[in-house]
């Protein structure tokens, strides 16, 4: 299996840590969207939205997406919760994380720390979501260990990636301490 992702993705990360954590060999391609690497002919070929990640199976079929990927990666392993009901909540988080946060903290994050924008520049729309989707993850953490249940789940993975560089797009993490020790029990769960 083949994993075309940009290191500077948390999208693209989410897919190798789940790989990683379940031990499936893949060969990762670097695959930069600063440099126009996913809209090459060939790329575009395997992909036509031209967007990473991309799993391209050895029987060549491909998948993307990275919530779509991690789930197809994760069937059948314990970061897909069995109970009916924490296994729906997961995916509640995966759909939340996909159009009520990335869309503003990393959105964020990638004109800030990629594109060299001031903070103050952003669009007050994405810095007043991106706060309100770190103010819900606060509140939802505050007494827990992980999102869904009592054990790391493909929530924990998809929703972390993201709120751990939350800072390099202005955000300040200290106003959400359940958030900074969340964050720091799933990056020690995934060793990284």
């Amino acid at each position: 299996m083949r994993v075309y992702g940009d290191s500077i993705s948390g999208n693209c990360l989410k897919v190798k840590w789940t790989a990683d954590l379940l031990g499936i060999r893949h060969e990762w391609i670097e695959t930069s969207v600063l440099d126009g690497a996913t809209r090459t002919p060939d790329f575009l070929a395997m992909n036509p939205a031209g967007q990473v990640p991309l799993v391209r199976y050895d029987d060549g079929r491909t998948l993307a997406q990275s919530n779509a990927i991690i789930l197809s990666l994760a069937e059948g392993s314990a970061l897909i919760p069995a109970d009916a009901h924490q296994r729906a909540k997961m995916l509640e988080w995966l759909f939340w994380e996909q159009y009520s946060h990335e869309p503003y903290v990393a959105v964020a994050r990638f004109q800030v720390h990629y594109l060299g924008k001031a903070v103050a520049d952003l669009e007050p729309r994405v810095v007043e979501r991106g706060k309100g989707a770190l103010k819900l993850l606060d509140e939802q953490l505050t007494g827990r260990t992980f999102l869904v249940g009592d054990a790391l789940s493909l929530a924990d993975i998809a929703l972390v990636a993201y709120t751990r560089v939350a800072h390099q797009g202005g955000f300040e993490l200290g106003d959400y301490p359940a958030v900074q020790r969340w964050i720091g029990r799933v990056e020690e769960a995934l060793g990284i």
